[in-house]
């Protein structure tokens, strides 16, 4: 039996800011009608269901990703029991809970110039972009979904087919140099 990794295991790169690829983490999409699954999802995480567009973080986070969807961010080992729990909570109440954390890449940038390094790659407004809100968007040429915990961490989220594109997008913009002063 293999060994569990991450999409790129130990990927960093150092320049005008720091990049690193997350490691393994949990990651449950929750489709329901979101009003009805609310009670639920605070059972199972301890989160109430956020705002449109916002991210309420914690050991368990729960991201707004459309009017229907959650994205339910966990440690790695307990996205199936997370899946199981909602099942069980939701009961007969129409919803598909699915563990897609194998099929999705985090990253984490870090540093002062963290929005202009992912201003070159994204189409979003960033300096609208508040702490704690959650943007799917696209990096270049592919999904993605960002979102800033503080003024100098951002997290990225990608398929995993793609990490490896996403990544050297990230470190490119990162390149010493390039700095452009715009946030």
């Amino acid at each position: 039996m293999s060994e569990l990794a991450s999409a790129l295991p130990g990927a960093e790169y150092e320049g005008i800011v720091r990049v690193t690829e997350a490691g393994l983490r949990g990651m449950v999409t929750l489709k329901a009608d979101l009003p009805d699954a609310a009670n639920g999802v605070k059972a199972v995480t301890g989160q109430a269901v956020p705002e449109p567009r916002r991210i309420n973080a914690g050991d368990v986070s729960v991201a707004w990703m459309a009017p229907d969807e959650l994205l339910i961010l966990c440690d790695h080992a307990r996205a199936d029991q997370v899946v199981r729990d909602l099942a069980e909570q939701l009961g007969t109440a129409h919803h598909l809970a699915v563990n897609v954390s194998d099929a999705r890449a985090m990253f984490t940038l870090t540093g002062d110039t963290v929005k202009d390094v992912l201003g070159k790659l994204t189409p979003a407004d960033l300096a609208a972009l508040p702490l704690g809100e959650m943007r799917r968007t696209r990096l270049a040429q592919v999904a993605a979904a960002i979102w800033f915990s503080d003024a100098q961490t951002a997290h990225v989220i990608c398929f995993r087919s793609v990490a490896r594109y996403v990544f050297d997008l990230l470190a490119l913009a990162a390149r010493p140099g390039g700095d452009v002063g715009y946030h």
